[in-house]
């Protein structure tokens, strides 16, 4: 037998090896993932943790045997990990947090978009403040989470009033209690905070709302799989999401009702969620074009910033699969 039939035949083999241990995986996928448990990640105040309250979703799925576990998270970075280590099936994170994961490798697809929600972030300043426009930034100590949505809304309000980040001091934190523990102290000139952690400030501080997300940032959150869980979840997220999207319409339609549900779910003042839900629209939409070039407008922000190692193409992590 000559050299070159060998090499080929040894090629074979080791294709035919790679493949049977690739079905064999996507195999124990299923059997992990699909043969009876839907395991859901979700952080306070979101559709997701309206649903959970509900208790819908268990019912949808019960008469094909699927079970429901739900976990919280403190923040969607937490959600991203879990996604990639395999302790949750699907998640809804921010924007920025899509962006980052991307980024990072950690490959999760995105599977459906949540609608705009820019008045749910925002900048406080103490009342007090010398800080009365964007331009008095300049120089301050701003509390700030690395790659959160809300840093993104300050670089677009920061180049909109011709200054770049190099014109502040950014403090980055990881938890809402954390920042809101260096405003309260001092350490601080401001703070950049995402609902209920925003309405929360606003009606427990003597603080003013420099500016909010309105028309620098969607505020879109998704919801992020590993494709192949993702595939071999596919017929038990269709009912998630469709059970989301009457949830999302419950939602606008009852925010009193919204405020009731979650209040003693989350432990949190009803005055704050009130302040929270008002300014709020629930739905839940398909990954349509123009959501990828808004999305993408993110991703080139921190690109330009070296906040993320190098450009990305957000739509080549929208899922194909019909879902929504």
């Amino acid at each position: 037998m000559s050299t070159t039939n060998t090499s080929a035949g040894r090629r074979r083999v080791l294709r035919a090896g790679l493949a049977g241990a690739a079905a064999l995986g996507v195999g124990s996928l299923r059997a992990q993932t699909g043969a009876g448990t839907l395991r859901i990640g979700y952080q306070k105040f979101n559709t997701v943790n309206i649903l959970k309250g509900t208790g819908n979703l268990e019912k949808a799925l019960a008469p094909a045997g699927v079970a429901v576990e739900w976990k919280e998270f403190a923040g969607g970075s937490q959600v991203a990990e879990a996604l990639t280590v395999g302790a949750i099936d699907v998640g809804h994170a921010a924007d920025a947090i899509g962006v980052f994961q991307q980024a990072s490798g950690k490959g999760l697809h995105y599977l459906a978009a949540e609608s705009p929600y820019p008045g749910g972030l925002g900048l406080l300043v103490p009342k007090s403040s010398p800080v009365q426009t964007v331009r008095d930034l300049k120089g301050k100590r701003i509390a700030i989470g690395r790659g959160y949505n809300i840093q993104y809304a300050l670089i677009r309000a920061l180049e909109t009033n011709g200054l770049t980040w190099a014109d502040i001091e950014p403090v980055y934190l990881l938890t809402a209690s954390d920042h809101i523990a260096a405003y309260q102290s001092g350490r601080v000139d401001a703070v950049g905070l995402w609902d209920p952690f925003l309405a929360s400030a606003q009606l427990g501080t003597d603080s003013r709302l420099l500016f909010d997300g309105k028309g620098l940032t969607s505020n879109r959150t998704y919801h992020f799989a590993l494709p192949a869980v993702a595939a071999a979840q596919q017929a038990h997220l269709r009912v998630l999401f469709s059970e989301l999207k009457k949830t999302n319409q419950w939602a606008n339609d009852n925010p009193k009702q919204v405020v009731a549900l979650l209040s003693p779910q989350l432990g949190v003042d009803p005055k704050i969620l009130a302040l929270a839900t008002e300014r709020r629209q629930y739905g839940l939409v398909g990954l349509a074009p123009d959501i990828a070039v808004d999305q993408q407008r993110l991703a080139d922000a921190f690109a330009q910033l070296k906040l993320i190692p190098a450009p990305v193409q957000v739509k080549d992590l929208f899922t194909t699969l019909p879902l929504v």
